[in-house]
């Protein structure tokens, strides 16, 4: 046997992944203490042969619902592998998530990232960490990270997943030391490999893709496996660029504990079985590096740990429900890994009371001088998307900052929302503060998944990890509409738990509000109004390089007694018109998450009339919340109903005086005033 592996730890790794498997699918399933149960046989070998090449610290490696074998092979404790399963407290998430979806922040090691429940969703943040490694050797000259290599793993299923395609695109044009390891059993779930992959080979298909490094063979044979496994690592740790290696595995169980397998005939499940990778491990090392007793004593010790791990898991107590309300965000007790803070970045003084400089500037010059600022006094600052680099955004925003801080620092991006904000999780995880930008509101829908991930990633991990970034997002009306560039929507980032929102109206709170983002320990999504990137009435003096403005502190832009109007964004000017001559309250919320309820409740309650006005749609938007919390919390103190001015339930129109005539003007905003004022 190849000298460079360690074969008695991977045979005892091989006999305790079976040993796990064995006692959930005989006894903790049936007893229902797990309810979800994914088998590794057939594919555990070769995972924990890879596992054994994570030898570099700064390396990392993200695998899906069937990898716990590799995390067996990083030093997992067997009784977080058993407990998590079972929804205990302590292991993986504190009974926060399935216990097959797994994370390990490794102390000793190289780090499992947090595995996500969809299908595909593991390969974008990989390259994210993939490029961080590039970036912390190139441009902060950090030696530590020589040689090292980001893995994900998947199935033959996963790779016809976007997922997939993205991060290939952004592994083989950066040539990022990142290595795809692809399972191939042939099948995901029921459905043939076939169906996913022309002709159901990966590799094969792409043998011709530029800058990737192919290897494809059996994963079954010990020798087979390990040599190329080898090879795909080494390659990728040279600096070579990026590797792709399938092995054909069998999957010797269903796809879950519930999967009979009834749609594979029984002559395919006799020749998946007789490519078993046990009993051809046993055939490789007796008679070679041991004899049949010290085989039967590694199986032995492995049953022994097992059960030990069953002990201590079924002893452990589910976690207090009211756990669970914690840590969505930050809360003064740090994760263990991910985001800046935990690389010892600490913050600038900052101040929360803006000190205005000069002329008034417009909010896109208040944006790029924030972003230029904290870029230059922070190397962690990154900034891509779409067209961002040389071109400058196509708002403008980012113009000149390519220039200044050079392409690694401030770059263009293939088109892919999913790998945008999937790139920029794996680089906050390893410690950078990525500032990806989504082109308009209406082209997030594609990285729903990642922004999902991203935010519920603190919550679901019980903070071992955190994806602090801050997501700029361009949106609304601008001159004109059109379904696909004028949405805001905000409300669907709101209900993503772990994303604060920022909806600023002007250049001084936008300025604020980035700064907050960019030196925070958050996820923040940070919507830029079209409307008022260059708004005379958006203008003001910059506040400012210390100012940061914290969130849910909203403000009053009119004081009065007899209404008050909640808004946000492009309403704000609008409101204060449609206002001017009334004794009216106007309050710009600038955040939506947190929202500042209590500057709302006191001044409902003062008032007794409630108007909320915003661009979004009706039916479940954010006004709705605000009506809600109005009702419950100061419905005795109204002398009127709270109400609504919204765009109707439709898409932005595009024409002109279609869209004039759809979103809130400040005619009809003074209607509704009067309406209410007169109730």
């Amino acid at each position: 046997p190849d000298p460079d592996f360690d074969w008695r730890r991977i045979a005892y790794l091989v006999h305790v992944s079976r040993a796990l498997d064995k006692l959930e699918e005989t006894k903790l399933v049936p007893e229902k203490k797990v309810l979800y149960q994914f088998s590794a046989r057939g594919h555990d070998m070769a995972q924990i042969i890879l596992g054994s090449r994570l030898d570099q610290p700064k390396d990392a490696v993200c695998g899906y619902y069937r990898s716990r074998p590799l995390l067996l092979s990083l030093g997992v404790p067997l009784e977080d592998a058993l407990g998590s399963g079972m929804g205990r407290a302590g292991g993986y998430s504190d009974g926060r998530d399935i216990g097959v979806v797994f994370n390990y922040p490794n102390p000793n090691g190289a780090p499992a990232l947090p595995m996500c429940g969809g299908v595909g969703a593991q390969y974008t943040p990989t390259a994210g960490w993939a490029q961080a490694i590039d970036y912390y050797r190139s441009v902060l000259k950090d030696r530590a990270y020589e040689g090292a290599m980001a893995v994900v793993l998947g199935g033959d299923a996963s790779v016809a997943t976007n997922g997939f395609w993205s991060a290939l695109t952004i592994a083989t044009t950066q040539k990022l030391p990142m290595l795809f390891y692809i399972e191939d059993n042939q099948f995901g779930i029921s459905v043939p490999g076939t169906y996913q992959t022309p002709g159901g080979n990966i590799a094969g298909n792409l043998e011709s893709f530029t800058n990737l490094h192919i290897l494809s063979g059996d994963g079954t044979e010990p020798a087979e496996a390990a040599r190329l496994l080898k090879m795909a690592s080494d390659h990728v740790r040279s600096g070579k660029g990026p590797a792709l290696l399938r092995l054909t595995v069998p999957r010797l169980q269903g796809h879950s504990a519930q999967d009979t397998q009834t749609y594979k005939s029984e002559e395919l499940v006799e020749s998946e079985w007789a490519r078993d990778p046990l009993p051809k491990l046993k055939s490789y090392l007796v008679g070679s590096l041991l004899d049949e007793g010290e085989w039967d004593e590694i199986e032995a010790e492995a049953a022994a740990a097992v059960e030990k791990a069953r002990e201590i898991a079924e002893a452990r107590d589910v976690a207090d429900p009211e756990t669970v309300l914690s840590n969505v965000f930050y809360e003064g007790e740090m994760q263990t890994l991910g985001g800046q803070w935990t690389h010892g970045y600490e913050p600038p003084a900052s101040t929360e009371e803006p000190k205005p400089e000069g002329q008034r500037i417009n909010t896109v010059t208040a944006i790029r001088r924030t972003l230029d600022h904290e870029l230059e006094i922070n190397p962690r600052v990154l900034l891509f998307g779409e067209d961002i680099g040389p071109k400058g955004g196509v708002h403008a925003v980012t113009l000149g900052l390519q220039d200044r801080f050079g392409i690694e620092r401030v770059f263009d991006t293939s088109l892919s929302e999913e790998g945008i904000i999937g790139r920029a999780v794996g680089m906050a995880m390893a410690g950078l503060m990525p500032v990806p930008e989504i082109q308009f509101r209406k082209y997030a829908e594609p990285a729903m998944e990642q922004i999902n991930d991203c935010g519920t990633m603190r919550w679901r991990t019980n903070n071992r990890f955190a994806a602090p970034m801050v997501l700029r997002i361009p949106g609304g009306f601008f001159k004109c509409g059109d379904p696909w560039h004028s949405q805001t929507n905000e409300v669907q980032f709101v209900h993503n738990p772990g994303w604060k929102v920022a909806v600023p109206s002007n250049a001084e709170d936008a300025v604020g509000l980035l700064r907050a983002g960019l030196r925070g320990n958050d996820p923040v999504i940070f919507f830029e109004h079209r409307a008022m990137l260059d708004d005379v009435w958006a203008r003001r003096p910059y506040p400012g390089d210390d100012y940061v403005l914290p969130f849910g502190r909203a403000k009053k832009t009119r004081e009065g007694n007899d209404i008050t109007i909640v808004t946000w964004g492009a309403m704000v000017p609008r409101c204060e018109e449609a206002a001017k001559d009334i004794s009216a309250d106007v309050i710009d919320l600038r955040t939506l998450m947190p929202w500042d309820r209590e500057m709302v409740l006191e001044s409902v309650r003062r008032t007794r009339r409630c108007l909320i006005v915003h661009e979004d749609l009706q039916t479940g938007g954010f006004g709705a919340e605000i009506a809600a919390v109005v009702a419950d919390e100061a419905f005795l103190d109204l002398d009127a109903p709270v109400s609504r001015l919204t765009m109707p339930d439709i898409p932005s129109p595009h024409n002109p005086v279609l869209l004039n005539w759809a979103v809130p003007s400040v005619d009809r905003i003074r209607v509704k005033i009067d309406d209410l004022i007169s109730f």
